[in-house]
């Protein structure tokens, strides 16, 4: 019998290398390398690391991981996207309304991105809410939003001495 271990870097290598998009479908490719999950535990090991289900522009979805390039490797593979600045951390733009931050990412980046940013503890943000590509970051009261955007310049690729309000 094959551990934990080995069949999360399995799971963490398909969902990376494949367009999965089903946990039958994870399964059944699992159960190729060895590994017969029951749909609890497969569940289970998705939640453990943080997968995030994502539409794709064919009306499918795929899993993706946080922090990872999987999307952008299969959507470059499949000739879907060209390479820009942008799309290494997903961020697309910033707003600022108070103490509140409204950052928009590519689809399926925002969950990740969030997840950074929640468990850097940093003090200045006191959380996050993640939709598939928007995150709304409540901000400490008091800071201005040129601090805001030095305290999110940390997380995202933002110019802090220039960036526009959207």
């Amino acid at each position: 019998m094959k551990n934990r271990k080995e069949r999360v870097d399995v799971i963490v290598e398909l969902i990376k290398s494949k367009c999965v998009g089903s946990q039958e479908e994870l399964s059944r490719m699992l159960a190729e390398r060895g590994f017969n999950v029951t749909q609890a535990t497969l569940s289970r090991d998705l939640k453990m690391l943080h997968t995030t289900k994502v539409p794709t522009d064919r009306g499918t979805y795929i899993y993706v991981l946080p922090d990872s390039n999987s999307l952008k490797d299969k959507l470059l593979a499949s000739g879907q996207l060209e390479m820009n600045a942008n799309y290494q951390s997903g961020f697309v733009s910033l707003c600022i309304s108070g103490n509140m931050a409204v950052i928009k990412t590519r689809n399926g980046y925002a969950p990740g991105l969030a997840y950074d940013i929640d468990i850097s503890n940093c003090e200045e943000i006191l959380g996050t809410i993640p939709g598939s590509n928007t995150i709304f970051a409540v901000m400490k009261e008091g800071l201005t939003h040129d601090e805001i955007r030095q305290v999110l310049a940390k997380f995202l690729p933002l110019d802090v001495n220039y960036l526009p309000l959207y």
